[in-house]
């Protein structure tokens, strides 16, 4: 098949399109690189998926150097007619959309930048998607919209009607866009709200890879609501996994939502966060300088995904145990230096 997966420079999308290319699809990559966290990171996934950043140029789709069937395009979702132009030209099976403004905390700084990408950007790719007879979109939904639920673990069946973030209200957007354009005009659609995804090439905004710098140089972590949270830290193989697996499953008119369909993903176990902080300290060989802080706003004080609809639907068990997952973790950061 031939696949469109956006947000190919960021961790998910990274390790996506890399799996889809391993499995003998043809992928395009788009990604519009910007500058939430460091671009270095960013462009050596891209690297590391043979596009060198030497070759890129905004609009323009770049040969990888790799993989034989892999191109690569710097594109803003916004930009409609570039988009436009590139489902025309291309004539995608399916859609892998990962791209979005991701962070919780940086969305009450930016707003805008959220409206921008998960929201114009989203529109952009459902008008595309319906116009180009897309099998099936798959995108990046996120726990955050079940906002401050405390029911847990968290079903796709509780109600989401109470958002504490702009992020967590785009996402809950996108739900629902992507219900309409099921309903009105029978594209396949299916959203997969993310738990706390780490491993290798993970995003340096997020808890696993903040945590594990400071450790390794000795700087002091700042952990919130006093360290009394906990999070369903999902290893990146097990995400990777459960997305190929979901895009190979086409929700059908004879479902319970005709063509629509919402999935938690994530390991199910939440992990106290001081017990994830103790097992990098186990692995890094070195104590973590602790400073403890109240509640932040936006943030939740427990994850907990419910994913029996998933492995109903295909067969998905996590397979990385949490020492496992951070043994991996540590052994690419300590390899891999952007400073």
């Amino acid at each position: 098949m031939k696949i469109l997966v956006t947000g190919t420079a960021g961790f998910i999308g990274f390790h996506v399109a890399r799996r889809l290319l391993e499995t003998g699809h043809e992928v395009v990559g788009l990604d519009n690189i910007n500058d939430y966290y460091d671009v270095r990171l960013k462009y050596a996934r891209l690297e590391e998926t043979g596009v060198a950043e030497n070759q890129i140029e905004y609009g323009k789709l770049i040969q990888s150097g790799k993989y034989p069937e892999y191109r690569f395009i710097r594109l803003d979702l916004e930009a409609k007619p570039l988009v436009e132009r590139l489902f025309a030209e291309e004539k995608f099976d399916r859609v892998c959309h990962l791209a979005a403004q991701a962070g919780v905390r940086y969305s009450i700084e930016n707003p805008g930048a959220y409206i921008d990408s998960n929201i114009v950007g989203f529109i952009n790719m459902l008008e595309c998607c319906r116009h180009n007879q897309i099998e099936h979109l798959v995108y990046a939904s996120s726990s955050s919209v079940y906002g401050m639920n405390e029911k847990v673990p968290f079903s796709e069946d509780d109600p989401v009607d109470y958002p504490v973030s702009l992020y967590a209200a785009t996402k809950k957007a996108n739900e629902l866009m992507a219900h309409t354009y099921s309903h009105l005009y029978q594209l396949p659609t299916t959203g997969l709200r993310f738990f706390t995804v780490y491993g290798p090439w993970g995003r340096p905004d997020m808890a696993p890879m903040l945590f594990a710098k400071f450790i390794l140089d000795g700087k002091t972590i700042k952990v919130f609501n006093n360290g009394d949270l906990s999070r369903d830290f999902t290893y990146i193989d097990d995400i990777v996994e459960g997305v190929i697996r979901v895009m190979n499953h086409v929700p059908a008119k004879e479902d319970e939502h005709p063509y629509y369909r919402i999935l938690n993903i994530g390991n199910s176990q939440p992990v106290p966060l001081m017990d994830f902080i103790r097992t990098l300290e186990t692995e890094i060989g070195k104590k973590a300088i602790l400073e403890m802080y109240p509640m932040q706003k936006g943030d939740v004080y427990q994850t907990y995904a419910d994913t029996s609809k998933l492995e109903k639907l295909v067969a998905y068990r996590p397979q990385v145990n949490l020492e496992t997952g951070i043994k991996n973790f540590i052994n690419w950061r300590k390899k891999f230096k952007m400073e």
